[in-house]
Order: structure tokens, then C-alpha cells, then sequence
């Protein structure tokens, strides 16, 4: 349960915006193009990241977001002027930074313990459970590789959730293809060809839609005080695992 202060600190929040009004490309909506994301489910991931700045400034120890939500984050630290004077110094009255960790087992383990206690503030500062779909369970948390990917130089196939039945069609549709090759006329073999490698891409895509809203990469971030808990304020750092451009670790 929020103290009044903490609830008028989260109003704040709440009210805060990330970009100005009327633009052409809001901050959901850059965050949903660059994820893959639908527009829904990114403006969902900006509540649930205003609820993590949230429980940085109000938590006594270091908190962990899930991987949306630090996908927000990452994207906010290049808004420059809203994130450092608008929100740190405005809303937060501090800096909330964003460092690397220093990686390991020991530091992967802090990070998950840290991610486990996030949840639980959360559910007592917000009274109910986190969304599954942003804020997955610690072993999904922390089984990602990321890395990002050019699609336009590169095909993308997603690995089957259900390979006792893809291995056999595929199976079957390269022995199809052999036999064409083989005893058929080039034209046949051509189609068969062109089928085997368009089927898996398009049963991926379709299979799989709804589950692109919850991907993304695996950099593994902690919000901790910084000596400023008794004034409502914090600082944050970390990021670990394979995150572009803020360290890499185990």
C-alpha cells in the first residue's frame, strides 16, 4: 500500500510526459516500431516502465525491471531533455542512471534476486499482480539471447514452440523435394524448392504473432538508492547479458 506521499510522487509519474503533444511519432509508438510491438501492447509497457521509475524512488534496496519495460527505459535515455532535466531533475530530483554490471554468476544471481523482490514491491505498493505478458517470471527473465537484427540483410526464423511437428513436415517436405529432383521435371522440383523455404517463415509468423509482444532482449538492469530514500529519491544502475550498448556480461 502507497503512503500519501508515495501516491502523490506516482500522480506525478502518472502525469509525467515523455514527449511533447501532437507529434508525429509518440513515444509508444516509436517504442512498439522499434520492438516489433503492436501499438497496444507498447503503450502498456510505457505504464508498466512508469511504474518501475515508481518503485526505484520508493524501494530501500535495488530494483530490477523486466526486459519490456527496460526496452522503454533504453529508449527514454535518448530522449536526453526529458529524461535528465524533465524527469530526473523535475519529477525525481535526482539523476537515475543506467551503468553496466560487472557480469558473473555472482552478479547474474544479485540480479535476479533483485528482480524477485521488485516483484513482490510491486504487488505491495500497487496491490495486484504484475502483467504476465510485461513482466515475465524469473526464469523467462533470465533464459533470453538477445541480439538485434537487421531484417532488411537478414531473414529471421523463429524456432518452432513445438518441434514434434515441424521436424517431421520439414522432414518430409526435403524428401518430397529430393524425389522431385531426382525422378520429376525442374519445374516441379522448382516449386517444391520455393515451398520448402517459404513455409516455415510464414507458419512462424502466424503462429507466433501474438508472442512478439512480449519479446525482447535481455539486459538485466537494477534501480538502487543512492542515499536519497529518506528524501523520496534514488538512483539507478546496471545492465547485464548481452544488451548492445550498455556492457555485456554472463
Amino acid at each position: 500500500m502507497m503512503t500519501q506521499e508515495e501516491q502523490k510522487l506516482w500522480a506525478r509519474i502518472q502525469d509525467f510526459r515523455i514527449d511533447d503533444p501532437g507529434i508525429a511519432l509518440p513515444f509508444p509508438d516509436r517504442l512498439a516500431r522499434e520492438n516489433n510491438w503492436s501499438p497496444t501492447f507498447a503503450k502498456a509497457v510505457t505504464l508498466e516502465y512508469k511504474k518501475f521509475l515508481f518503485l526505484c524512488v520508493v524501494s530501500n534496496q535495488p530494483v530490477t525491471p523486466s526486459d519490456a519495460v527496460d526496452q522503454a527505459w533504453h529508449l527514454h535515455l535518448t530522449y536526453t531533455h526529458s529524461y535528465w532535466t524533465e524527469l530526473c531533475a523535475g519529477i525525481v530530483g535526482r539523476p537515475i542512471q543506467h551503468t553496466p554490471t560487472k557480469g558473473g554468476v555472482v552478479e547474474g544471481n544479485k540480479f535476479r534476486n533483485y528482480y524477485d523482490e521488485t516483484l513482490q514491491l510491486y504487488r505491495d505498493k500497487f496491490e495486484e499482480l504484475p502483467p504476465r505478458h510485461i513482466w515475465k517470471d524469473p526464469d523467462a527473465r533470465f533464459n533470453d539471447d538477445f541480439t538485434r537484427v537487421n531484417k532488411r540483410t537478414h531473414w529471421v526464423i523463429r524456432k518452432p514452440r513445438r518441434p514434434d511437428f515441424i521436424v517431421p513436415v520439414l522432414t518430409g517436405m526435403v524428401s518430397i523435394g529430393l524425389y522431385l529432383f531426382l525422378h520429376a521435371n525442374i519445374i516441379l522440383w522448382m516449386g517444391m524448392f520455393v515451398l520448402l523455404f517459404t513455409f516455415p517463415n510464414i507458419y512462424f509468423r502466424q503462429h507466433h504473432r501474438d508472442r512478439d509482444d512480449s519479446s525482447g532482449g535481455s539486459c538485466s538492469n537494477t534501480c538502487s538508492s543512492d542515499g536519497g530514500h529518506g528524501h523520496g529519491h534514488s538512483g539507478c544502475s546496471g545492465c547485464s547479458s548481452g544488451c548492445s550498448g550498455c556492457g555485456s556480461g554472463d
